[in-house]
């Protein structure tokens, strides 16, 4: 990593949907463990405190409110963290969540100006970028001042820093990533996915004593269900030269399914409770009923004691809540609504549910059209032929022991039909807390302090290449698709591409066909497929650029060979180089899925 050489610290960051927590090592430390960061935050008007959560919120104070003043910040005109979380109950429409499900949106330009959505006039938008940025931010100032306390050699910017990401992100949100920690000063990180990271911390809280837990053999699966996103990985145990080594082998699909679901839908059974009461919900109501509700759901997933949370919404334009609506969320109707509707018992051949979309519809992310966790975990299972003998669960809408059970009790069944024992379940979690501190683990991994889990990229690449043929009316020329960084290509490796030539055209608009697959997992570098099954490959984002002349004529088509390399973040860089170049080391790069120029 560079810079990391003069790190003091091995820092982990989880940017969460909902929350991002911070850990950190000592590196000068031999037995240095991971730490806690208390995160200072507003937390209420003019209170600012330390807490081990900074909640992913993104508050803009209207100018009533005054400044949202931090220690290192005294006329900071937005709030980030508790306190924005809370007045996003009575200002709904100033608030952003959420940003980083808007950063892997993958239809829309992630770099404008969209959020918060339905904003008034009076607030500037922000793209997810800037959104996560901010975050990022406030994780570095507040790093600044507990840890580093002026001294710029203990700087953020200057550590080892683990920045952790879903496994399902693509090239593009995971260089969107890069960026948003690079605008918060943040330029030496590298890119961890989050349910590796959740095992990191699983194996460093149990020390040695992970090894009696898990044998040659075993395949690990990991379910990460957080705010935004449903995740699931497959992990295997395998011996090497006497040893025991872990390799991720499977990833699934990008699911926007997650917490943030389970509170709208909770929303729509208050409104309809309200309804039956006679008192209408508004549409600026629902989105603060759906805040309130992810409040109240935490609270009563992680404290027992509790069988029922109070409601109060305020009117629009009132600053009473006595002028608002008020009702109840009961335990009951939390486990009737999130366990039968989001974790229905299904046996193991169910699929995801596809329903026939209306033509128009707002804009918005691109959520799971299925709300079945337990559907989405049949068909990753059956689709990359995993029997999984353990589990793992992370996040923080596992902390609900209906939740863990129906799970578990869905698995137990499909193995019994399989044949096979149930699959055990890996305690000892920290469902809040351990990706950072499987982040700050990873580092130390790195350095030969604990295991490293085998994974490099979670899917295979490929770039489109168009057949050279005559023009036929109706019918486009067709695509081979070459495979340019096959399934776990480490970060920091160069693909080995056939040294064939091919055909780029400079000086003109063109566009950059990708393809990604996470089940052809046998094909090469340099693998060239005419053909596919539909659920085989696909299509990422196109990248349409215009490639310099470099002294050549405008449409002239210029031999070409293709590299193909993993940064160490784990973004995929194309580069076409010309068989006969007009200058040293020229080379046209396209980094998938974001660059919009060369």
């Amino acid at each position: 990593m560079k810079g990391a050489k003069d790190a003091k610290f091995a820092v982990g960051i989880d940017l969460g949907t909902t929350h991002c927590a911070v850990a950190y090592a000592d590196l000068r430390d031999d037995a240095a463990r991971p730490l806690l960061l208390e995160i200072p935050q507003l937390v209420a008007k003019g209170s600012v405190e330390a807490r081990p959560l900074l909640p992913s919120f993104v508050y803009f104070a209207h100018e009533t409110d005054g400044a949202q003043a931090l220690p290192w910040d005294k006329k900071r005109t937005f709030a980030v963290g508790e306190y924005a979380r809370s007045r996003g109950l009575d200002a709904p429409t100033r608030l952003i969540a959420s940003a980083k499900s808007w950063l892997c949106h993958p239809t829309m330009d992630r770099r404008s100006g969209v959020l918060p959505m339905g904003a008034p006039d009076d607030v500037e938008k922000i793209s997810p970028v800037e959104a996560s940025w901010r975050l990022l931010e406030h994780v570095a100032e507040a790093w600044d001042q507990v840890v580093a306390k002026g001294d710029p050699a203990l700087a953020l910017a200057v550590q080892e820093v683990v920045l952790t990401v879903p496994a399902s992100f693509d090239a593009g949100a995971r260089e969107l990533t890069v960026e948003a920690a690079l605008a918060a000063g943040l330029d030496n990180v590298t890119l961890l996915e989050e349910p590796q990271a959740a095992l990191y911390s699983w194996i460093e809280r149990l020390g040695d004593g992970w090894r009696k837990s898990v044998k040659v053999g075993d395949v690990l699966l990991v379910v990460d269900v957080g705010g935004g996103t449903t995740d699931f990985s497959a992990i295997v145990a395998r011996e090497k030269e006497g040893t025991l080594e872990l390799e991720r082998v499977a990833v699934g699909d990008h699911i926007l399914l997650g917490g943030d679901n389970m509170d709208l839908a909770l929303a729509h059974v208050l409104s309809q409770k309200l309804a039956n009461d006679g008192k209408e919900v508004d549409r600026w109501q629902m989105t603060a009923l759906t805040h309130a509700c992810r409040d109240a759901k935490e609270r009563l997933l992680t404290e027992k004691k509790l069988t029922k949370m109070p409601i109060a919404i305020a009117a629009r334009g009132s600053k009473l809540l006595g002028g608002g609506l008020r009702t109840e969320l009961t335990r009951d109707e939390l486990v009737a609504t999130l366990v039968d509707g989001f974790f229905p018992a299904v046996d193991a051949d169910a699929r995801p549910a596809v329903r026939t979309r209306a033509a128009l519809t707002q804009l918005g992310l691109p959520y799971a059209q299925d709300a079945g966790v337990t559907r989405h975990l049949a068909a990753f299972l059956a689709r990359h032929s995993i029997m999984p003998t353990a589990v793992l669960f992370n996040g923080g809408v596992m902390k609900g022991d209906p939740l863990r059970e129906r799970i578990t009790g869905c698995l137990a069944a499909w193995l019994k039909a399989a044949g096979a024992p149930p699959a055990r379940v890996l305690e000892g979690a920290d469902l809040d807390l351990a990706v950072a501190r499987g982040a700050a683990a990873f580092s130390l991994a790195r350095r030969g302090k604990g295991i490293r889990i085998r994974g490099g990229t979670a899917r295979a690449y490929y770039v489109g290449i168009e057949s050279a043929m005559p023009a036929v009316p109706g019918l486009e020329p067709p695509i081979v698709a070459m495979c340019v960084a096959p399934f776990g290509m480490e970060e920091g490796t160069i693909a080995a591409l056939p040294k064939h030539e091919l055909g780029v055209v400079v000086g003109e608009k063109v566009s950059f066909r990708f393809f990604g697959s996470t089940v052809r997992r046998g094909d090469a570098a340099g693998a060239e497929l005419d053909r596919w099954k539909d659920d085989e490959l696909v299509e990422l984002s196109p990248i349409e650029v215009t490639l310099p002349t470099e002294g050549r004529r405008a449409g002239d088509v210029v031999p070409v060979r293709l590299h193909a390399e993993v940064t160490e973040v784990g973004t995929l860089l194309l580069a076409a180089v010309p068989t006969k170049p007009l200058k040293k080391d020229e080379r046209w790069k396209v980094e998938l899925s974001v660059r919009q120029d060369t």
